[in-house]
């Protein structure tokens, strides 16, 4: 992995971003606090717009750069969660030019991890982590083992699906959507939601970028 790979990460997960505008959109409205969207694409934005200014960088820095950028661009607890979630990532990329995959699962769960820790969330709790921390978990254990890239992303978006369902049977805990008790149950969480997409549009763009 290098930045441009970095980069075209953020693209394709803004793209996808906004072609799930309606479905996010109606999930925040049902159990959240109706912003979730406008600072997803918000960060988004601010991500694809740094392109220039990250492609010189090493990874580690790439990261640091867009968490930092985040944190003073996205709004509400969610600039903090998501900017610690890249700062971590880049920490623990720091002396890699270019990380494999076993590099990169070990990056990934230290920023889910910052994310837990700043968040005091954990799975079942209704929230990003309920897609993020198993995933993480999965891709360790798949970069560990040398799956190749087509079974490691097919894995990787089965249990990005089955996870973000999952929230649907789950009474909130953390975030606006405790304050609803079981009126939440039956709603997927539009945190859950976005971080699968996200899951999603990564893995697309490596498979096809395995294939082509």
């Amino acid at each position: 992995m290098n930045t441009h790979d970095i980069v075209s990460a953020a693209e394709a997960v803004q793209a996808a971003i906004i072609a799930n505008e309606e479905h996010i959109e109606s999930l925040d409205r049902a159990i959240g606090d109706g912003d979730h969207f406008i600072n997803v694409r918000r960060g988004c934005e601010a991500i694809v717009a740094l392109r220039s200014d990250l492609l010189p960088l090493a990874p580690s820095e790439a990261f640091k750069r867009i968490g930092m950028k985040l944190l003073s661009t996205i709004g509400g607890a969610s600039g903090p969660l998501i900017g610690s979630f890249f700062i971590s990532m880049g920490k623990a990329l720091e002396g890699l030019p270019e990380p494999d995959a076993r590099q990169f699962a070990h990056a990934l769960a230290a920023g889910v991890d910052a994310i837990k820790t700043r968040g005091k969330a954990d799975v079942g709790e209704k929230t990003m982590l309920d897609v993020l921390i198993p995933t993480s978990r999965l891709l360790l254990r798949l970069a560990g083992e040398g799956s190749d890239r087509g079974t490691l992303c097919a894995k990787l978006k089965a249990e990005a699906e089955s996870n973000m369902l999952a929230t649907r049977d789950m009474i909130a805990t953390k975030g606006r959507a405790h304050f609803l008790g079981e009126r939440a149950l039956g709603h997927i969480d539009p945190g859950a939601k976005t971080s699968q997409v996200a899951v999603f549009a990564v893995c697309d763009l490596l498979t096809v970028g395995a294939t082509s």
